[in-house]
Parts: C-alpha cells; sequence; structure tokens
C-alpha cells in the first residue's frame, strides 16, 4: 500500500490512574505490532497530571477536541494540523478505561478501538458488573459493596463470605489495591488500602480454583480465543506478579481443560462480554473449581498488551499474531464508526 494510503492510528496511552506505568509497557508492544504497510503509528502521552503530548512529554502539548473529526490541536504550533483516522486507547484503569475518554472520543467524531462508552463504564466498575452478570445468570462468586460512610464489620462480613476473603476498589485493575485477607487486622488494613483508590469497595468471597483466562474479540459477533491459566507462585496474581516479578507467575497456553470446559469457558465468555455491552476486545477472567464449577471473576475491556500479557498470547495461540491481532482491533473500530455513522441523530 503506497504511504499516501496508510492511516494515521493514534496510540494513547499513559493516563491518571494507578495503572500508568502498564499502559507505558502496552503502548510499546501495539506502536511495534502495528503493520507499517497499513498504519502510521502516532503516540499520544497523557501524563499523571492528564497533560496531553505528542509522542511523549518532552513532545508538543495537543489536544483533542469535540466534532474536530480525527484533527489534533497543536497547542504550541496551532498552525500545525494532523489528522488522525482511528484511535488505539491503551489506558488502563479510570480515566482510560471508564468510559470518560471513550466519550470523548465520540465527541470528536473519531473511531476508537475497544468498548464504547457504557461497555467501558460496565467493565470498570466490578459492583455493577457483577450485578448484570448474576442478572443474567451467569455464575458468580458471593460479594458485598461498602462506601467509606458506611459502617463495615469483620464478624459480619465473615460469617456471609467466610476466611480467607478479598477486598479491592470497585473501579481499578492490574490488582492494584487489593488484599486477601484472613484475620482481622489484615481486614481492617485491607479496607483503609482499598479506600485509598476509590469511594466504593468490594468484598468478595474466596473461591479455591484454578485461574482462567479467556480473550474476546469482534463487535456484534464476538468469539472467544483458546483459554490459559495462570499459575500464581504468591497468595493470588497481584500486581507485582503481573507486571514485575517474572516469577511471580507461570502462564500456561493454552489451558490443560476437558474439551467440555474449555467450550463452556468459552461461551460464557462470549456471553460476559455481550452482557456487558461490550465491543472490540475483552478478556474474561473465571476461577474453575475441582468439581467443574465455573465462575466469572470479571472483564476487562483494555487488557493488557505487555510482551507477557494473556489477551494477545492467547490471540497467538489461537492463530492470530499480534499484528493481525492490532489490524483486526482497528478494522472493527473503523466498521462500528461507520454503522454508528449511519444512524439518525435528528427527526
Amino acid at each position: 500500500m503506497p504511504t499516501k494510503c496508510k492511516l494515521n492510528i493514534a496510540i494513547l496511552f499513559g493516563g491518571r490512574s494507578a495503572e500508568h506505568e502498564v499502559s507505558l509497557q502496552s503502548a510499546k508492544n501495539v506502536i511495534s505490532a502495528l503493520d507499517k504497510t497499513k498504519y502510521n503509528p502516532i503516540p499520544i502521552f497523557i501524563d499523571k497530571s492528564g497533560r496531553w503530548f505528542l509522542n511523549d512529554k518532552s513532545g508538543d502539548k495537543i489536544a483533542l477536541l469535540p466534532q474536530s473529526n480525527g484533527e489534533i490541536t497543536n497547542l504550541a504550533h496551532p498552525q500545525k494540523k494532523q489528522k488522525i483516522n482511528a484511535v488505539f486507547p491503551i489506558l488502563h484503569g479510570p480515566f482510560g478505561e471508564d468510559g470518560t475518554v471513550q466519550g470523548l472520543l465520540k465527541l470528536t467524531n473519531v473511531p476508537f478501538v475497544g468498548a464504547s462508552v457504557l461497555g467501558s463504564a460496565v467493565g470498570m466498575d466490578k459492583d455493577v458488573m457483577k450485578r448484570l452478570l448474576r442478572d443474567a445468570d451467569i455464575p458468580i462468586g458471593k460479594f458485598l459493596v461498602f462506601k467509606k460512610t458506611d459502617k463495615i464489620n469483620f464478624e459480619k462480613n465473615v460469617k456471609r463470605l467466610g476466611l480467607p476473603l478479598f477486598i479491592k476498589p470497585a473501579n481499578l485493575g492490574s490488582s492494584v489495591g487489593i488484599s486477601k485477607v484472613k484475620n482481622k487486622n489484615e481486614f481492617t488494613k485491607a479496607i483503609a488500602y482499598a479506600f485509598k483508590y476509590d469511594t466504593k469497595i468490594l468484598i468478595e468471597e474466596f473461591i479455591n480454583g484454578r485461574e482462567i483466562e479467556c480473550s474476546v474479540l469482534g463487535n456484534d459477533k464476538p468469539i472467544a480465543s483458546i483459554p490459559g491459566e495462570i499459575i500464581p507462585s504468591a497468595e493470588f496474581y497481584s500486581y507485582d506478579a503481573k507486571y514485575i516479578d517474572d516469577k511471580g507467575a507461570r502462564l500456561e497456553v493454552p489451558a490443560k481443560l476437558i474439551n467440555a470446559t474449555r467450550v463452556k469457558i468459552q461461551k460464557l465468555a462470549v456471553k460476559a462480554f455481550q452482557t456487558l455491552c461490550c465491543e472490540g476486545m475483552g478478556r474474561v477472567d473465571f476461577f474453575l473449581k475441582k468439581n467443574g464449577q465455573i465462575f466469572v471473576n470479571e472483564i476487562n475491556t483494555i487488557p493488557g498488551f505487555t510482551a507477557i500479557s494473556m489477551y494477545p498470547r492467547l490471540w497467538a495461540e489461537s492463530g492470530l499474531n499480534y499484528t493481525k491481532l492490532t489490524d483486526k482491533l482497528i478494522q472493527l473500530a473503523i466498521d462500528r464508526f461507520i454503522k454508528e455513522n449511519k444512524l439518525k441523530t435528528s427527526r
């Protein structure tokens, strides 16, 4: 394809959340994987205070404005114009994965990869997510939700959920702010720790099972990848195990599953994806008990794209390499954009 026909793809990365550093790793891999004969990557870095820069923090400050149709506004040099054809957000956590950036991109009138506003918001809020999954008869573990103004009693929670239990912020990912609790002292510390990251927290029962993950891809007719398994070497799959300690967990791809269990997990992954109004991509995480029971833990609407991340690795095992995967995600974004722009917006 001639250079002039290349699509300019803005890669949004960094961001204001506690998962900022994860985003930096993911973005490098996405940029590297893009087919350079078809796409011209335009890195857009968002620092921890929310400022947008072209390329990195040393670049010009830029903005995307409503109804700009993908034209970048260069705040340092207003005469400079650059058109983007689609956006690939690699922003994990709040202010990027929760529908905020997706709302801006819709106002900007530009295609973007991944779930739209509703799917992103629902996928980020574990409380709302779990209630929707439960109403769709998708098996989930028992959980309770609390806000800072609530009285949170250790004994009452143990009576309902047992020990050990997990305490986590409602709106965060990558295991940030999560604690596994075995006694009252740990409980009190874990509550305070989770509230550092969110105004709403979840307390969940501990499910003793294998940690299985399955990637989903598509818009109206999503498909599921081969499942993989996380085998943590510590208490649970922590932030360090995911991104810092290369011995923190072992990834088994594909997971060793009987065919019936594999098929059931794939069907549940697609059902969860659709129930939560997701599009483009998502990674659904499961617990598999020894007796064969399967529980959905959560969905991640902008999964990690680091060198060891499960989402691209599962698709590679399923026959879709990193370059083909990024290409498919961009095409899905453009297809949705075209479809939505055909809708009437007035009488």
